[in-house]
């Protein structure tokens, strides 16, 4: 019960986090603003869908977080794939939220924006609402499906607005989600908080390299994401060929580390480009097999295209990059040289040639690869350190629940509080 008593006799605050298009704890962020607020002294529960090889337990209790899954298919088949995927998750999420019960907070991320639906269960029971916007979707749609401002784009808008308008604080991941909450959303500059994905550094703990991963090959190149539409893995394979075809560079291996709905047609693209023999992909894989690769890797890849989404989103593998002090190549885009800065050298958006020329220029500077590694990891352990993004979730938090004392289901709604629509 909400009244409950915690840590020296402090009334218990409870917190529930939706999430949708990822398991928990494989989502680092939200698993990072988990931790954060369990150790504020929040009491913090979790629904997301059930992973495919972990998270897989439906109720699960780590590090005291509780976390409860629900099975979920992903979308296959165009936009009845996204109805069927979506309706599933916003029914078990209902489902689930019900079983949790009240909270003082119930804090939403997308993508989709449609978790203000279930949401509005709990917060017409007085929770405040906490949208925590990982994605743009509008520009997503924009940038995965290049249909055009059409009927689903419009109607993608609207669920926006109804989110931003559900909000009664917005967690943004950089500076230029925060202007679009502001400017497109119509929120108060001071609802709106910064709070930046940050690799957990206890994680990325470089380990000596091992010169097996490049398979007899001088240098080790290295991809680690998400493998969808818009992640420009097709970009950085044609670039890998000019490498080779162009620039007459034999002299290295590629390890793609990750996973998406484009995996199979990337395998098949480097088939086709003749590049099998020097690229190998490996799906998702442990944490200790990440850190292996990137720790031998000379040079690592992010060859997101501009796009509407990208130019204006934080990529998590440039920063897990700079955290094991790798140097990076890059399309130019506003938020990569926000994050990167001189960790990262910088192709004009979408110059597949000139990716490829970049790659062969760092491979032949290895002093310049060092003094790249080091600007990077200072940079996460500085200005783009997790300690910052702590303090300002937790700002947002306190923001949200300034004067204002939600109660059990069915009891009145706090002092200075109208009832929810």
């Amino acid at each position: 019960m909400l009244g409950d008593t915690k840590r020296g006799g402090r009334p218990g605050r409870r917190a529930l986090i939706l999430v949708e298009n990822l398991s928990v704890p494989f989502d680092r962020r939200v698993w990072q603003e988990c931790t954060t607020l369990r150790d504020a002294g929040w009491e913090v529960h979790v629904i997301c869908p059930r992973g495919a090889k972990r998270d897989t337990e439906a109720e699960a209790e780590i590090d005291g977080v509780r976390i409860h899954r629900y099975p979920l298919r992903a979308a296959t088949g165009g936009p009845a794939g996204y109805l069927r995927e979506y309706g599933a998750a916003l029914w078990h999420t209902y489902r689930l939220a019900r079983k949790v019960g009240p909270v003082h907070v119930v804090h939403a991320c997308n993508p989709p924006d449609l978790l203000f639906l279930p949401a509005r269960w709990l917060t017409r029971r007085g929770a405040r609402f906490v949208f925590d916007q990982h994605d743009l979707v509008p520009e997503l749609y924009l940038s995965r499906f290049d249909r055009g401002e059409d009927l689903l784009y419009r109607a993608v808008c609207a669920l926006e607005r109804l989110t931003y308008r559900a909000a009664d604080v917005v967690l943004a991941t950089n500076e230029s989600y925060r202007d679009v909450a502001v400017r497109r959303g119509g929120k108060s500059p001071q609802d709106v908080f910064v709070v930046r994905s940050a690799p957990a550094t206890d994680r990325f703990q470089p380990v000596p390299p091992e010169p097996e991963l490049k398979h007899g090959k001088p240098h080790l190149l290295c991809y680690l994401g998400v493998m969808g539409p818009q992640d420009g893995v097709d970009y950085a394979l044609r670039a890998l060929a000019k490498l080779r075809d162009e620039l007459g560079r034999t002299d290295w291996h590629a390890v793609f580390v990750g996973s998406g709905d484009a995996f199979d047609a990337m395998v098949e693209l480097s088939r086709r480009l003749g590049l099998s023999d020097q690229v190998r992909f490996t799906g998702r894989v442990t944490d200790a097999e990440l850190v292996r690769h990137l720790s031998t890797a000379d040079v690592c890849l992010s060859p997101d295209p501009r796009n509407p989404l990208n130019d204006v989103s934080t990529m998590n593998k440039v920063l897990e990059y700079m955290a094991m002090g790798k140097p990076i190549v890059s399309f130019d885009l506003r938020e990569a040289r926000v994050s990167a800065g001189d960790a990262a050298v910088y192709a004009p958006a979408n110059d597949e040639a000139a990716f490829a020329g970049l790659i062969a220029r760092l491979l032949d500077d290895p002093e310049q690869r060092a003094r790249m590694g080091k600007v990077g990891q200072e940079r996460i352990t500085g200005p783009l350190s997790w300690r910052n993004s702590q303090a300002a979730l937790l700002a947002a938090y306190a923001a949200a629940c300034r004067d204002h004392t939600p109660v059990a289901a069915g009891g009145p709604v706090g002092p200075g509080k109208k009832a929810r629509r």
